[in-house]
């Protein structure tokens, strides 16, 4: 039997669209996601995604979970609107829900959770529910009711309405928002309905931060080094969590033993029976990686797919669509959409670039507009997400003033075909490049606006960003970036397929691979010294890149970068990594860029027209802001 439950309908503080009051001129709708981890604010006017971003670009504090008072400030001021003008401001979840669901669990686990209980209950009681307070004081003159959306709604809008597809299927998988842990549902026109859904404590979004936990890394921030962490390892744990920690259904939903987890009663993931399963306590952070942490991060990777692969399948079985849609953290697993895409029954994936929590606040604007205000969705082509360019930009007086502040020697470009020539030319000849153009991104990959640029044919190029620029572990795989029509002459990858806001893993082309000449093949981050393919720098060791396709709609000018590489080189890829050092988040202005290009071994800035090179900088300068820059973040 099924172990997803129905999922009922909820509109948050409305109850019909006839109750709302609308002006003629103009619809302004702000969305909020806040107090997890990655509070962000998203602006919608007439159903346009007109702003977006996270809050740790302007706090500077990496994931930042507080109210998003500057994302607010950024994305009112971009539309030259004052909070008198928005007609609604909506939160992506419910926080009575979501309150109700703590103390039910506490009183569950009683009295062994009174630790965590102590620690958790003064934190809601004085701010996380007081949610419309919160937003008065934050928005003076704006005296409308908030708008509280459910946590899985609001992933589910930020996944289908931006997507190019008039009807998809929707799946939203995370750790958990007030109940849910994982939604299916459908979507057509504007509107969407979820009609399943799988409840805390059971989360595979929780199952995998488990072991991202027990290996040593953050929660809600290490998973991704997990994920990159997986193809070092064999996966010979697999059968042992399959017997012990999680029971699977036919139709991908799971049950946890949750005597092996610690996360509903207490400070920790796991708990001693977890340990004792695996053969020890957790990993130290910033200790030696052990061939057992390898192992168990391959066998929670698969074990990963695996679901996912199951709950995609479902999702078909439910809505037999040709599209699938898709949004939660979860969803930022690219290996496992990579294996959906490809053994799926579906011929078309999109997902929501700020798949995680931050997305919440666009989704929430976005149900608000069409699915409460019953406003009509016109598709747009590529999409509707405009690149996932939605943040800060700076104009070159801007950044003139900035440089100029700081003393620096650059040229001026006349013109965007004269700057891709240049830049091409130095990254030809094994230059780094910080490439600062445009809006700023929204998610948490750079999507080639705030993003560090290297050529992927060096086999050195990997080990130099990861140990002298980002100052990161060295098992951390880069991504390539390739221009679109020419990605399924390096990739396993089909041409009617794309990836445009990095969230496909897909192999290298056999042709390009250099298979191992040993009869004893390396094991662990031994594998780190092969020379994999001929685009080595971009080739994880199990032969997989994540995968970003760029095309001349959502970025021109990165893809006319490509094509003057291409030109030069007769190759159409680049390494592309975000723009900023490990436990920094990337940057967002334009003297950020320059304290980070001065601060680390970047050999080039490109900022605008503008061009610096490392080489003509004050020696000096570069020492003081390097210990002064890096000082500023812990480097976790």
């Amino acid at each position: 039997m099924s172990s997803y439950t129905q999922l009922g309908y909820h509109c948050g503080n409305l109850t019909h669209p006839s109750d709302i009051l609308i002006r003629v001129s103009m619809t302004a709708i702000l969305g909020i996601s806040a107090f997890y981890h990655d509070s962000a604010a998203a602006l919608l006017v007439d159903g346009e995604i007109v702003a977006a971003a996270q809050e740790e670009r302007f706090s500077r504090i990496k994931h930042d979970p507080s109210f998003p008072n500057r994302s607010i400030e950024y994305c009112l001021q971009h539309a030259k609107l004052s909070t008198k003008d928005l007609d609604f401001v909506c939160f992506s979840e419910k926080p009575l829900r979501k309150f109700e669901r703590l103390l039910e669990t506490y009183l569950a686990f009683a009295p062994s959770g009174y630790r965590s209980f102590r620690l958790a209950i003064p934190t809601w009681l004085k701010q996380k529910l007081h949610v419309p307070k919160v937003i008065r004081q934050a928005l003076p003159g704006c005296h409308h009711r908030p708008v509280f959306i459910d946590h899985h709604q609001s992933h589910a809008a930020s996944a289908f309405f931006p997507s190019p597809f008039e009807e998809a299927a929707i799946l939203t998988i995370d750790g958990v928002g007030e109940w849910s842990t994982t939604c299916m549902g459908i979507g057509k026109g504007n509107t969407i309905h979820l009609f399943k859904e799988l409840r805390f404590p059971h989360s595979l979004g929780l199952l995998y931060s488990a072991f991202t936990y027990y290996a040593g890394f953050r929660v809600n921030s290490g998973e991704y080094k997990l994920m990159g962490l997986a193809p070092y390892g064999e996966p010979r744990f697999c059968d042992l969590i399959l017997k012990h920690l999680v029971e699977v259904k036919s139709d991908g939903s799971i049950r946890l033993d949750m005597s092996y987890f610690n996360y509903c009663q207490g400070l920790t993931m796991t708990s001693e029976k977890f340990h004792k399963l695996f053969g020890g306590k957790p990993r130290t952070p910033d200790s030696p990686i052990s061939q057992r942490d390898m192992d168990l991060a391959a066998s929670i990777q698969k074990v990963t797919e695996e679901i996912c692969l199951q709950m995609a399948r479902t999702a078909h079985k439910l809505y037999p669509s040709k599209n699938l849609v898709m949004a939660g953290g979860v969803a930022l697993n690219c290996v496992s959409n990579g294996r959906i895409l490809r053994e799926g029954p579906f011929d078309q994936i999109w997902i929501q670039p700020a798949a995680g929590d931050a997305g919440g606040a666009l989704g929430a604007a976005s149900f608000v507009w069409h699915q409460l205000l019953e406003r009509p969705r016109v598709l747009q082509s590529p999409d509707g997400q405009a690149g996932s360019l939605l943040g800060p930009a700076f104009d070159d007086s801007q950044i003139a003033e900035t440089l100029k502040s700081q003393s620096a020697e650059f040229i001026k470009c006349d013109s965007d075909e004269e700057l891709c020539e240049r830049i091409a030319k130095l990254l030809s000849e094994q230059m780094v490049v910080g490439w600062f153009q445009g809006r700023m991104e929204f998610g948490p990959r750079a999507l080639g606006a705030r993003s560090i640029l290297g050529d992927a044919r060096n086999p050195k190029m990997q080990s130099v960003m990861n140990l002298k620029i980002k100052f990161r572990e060295s098992f951390r795989p880069f991504a390539p970036i390739v221009l679109k029509e020419k990605a399924s002459r390096y990739f396993q990858w089909n041409d009617k397929h794309e990836s445009p806001y990095m969230l496909m893993v897909a192999p290298v082309r056999n042709e390009l691979r250099h298979e191992p000449d040993r009869e004893q093949p390396l094991r662990g981050l031994d594998k780190l010294n092969q020379n994999r393919s001929t685009l080595p720098a971009v080739t994880h060791v199990d032969f997989s890149s994540r995968l970003q396709t760029v095309d001349q709609f959502r970025n021109p000018l990165l893809h006319q970068l490509l094509v003057s590489f291409d030109k030069l080189t007769e190759c159409p890829v680049l390494i592309n990594t975000s723009f900023n050092v490990r436990g920094e988040p990337i940057v967002c202005t334009p003297e950020q860029a320059y304290q980070c290009f001065m601060a680390t071994d970047i050999d080039v800035l490109a900022i605008g027209r503008f061009i610096l090179l490392k080489s003509e900088q004050s020696s000096s300068s570069s020492s003081q802001l390097r210990e002064q820059y890096l000082g500023r973040f812990q480097l976790d």
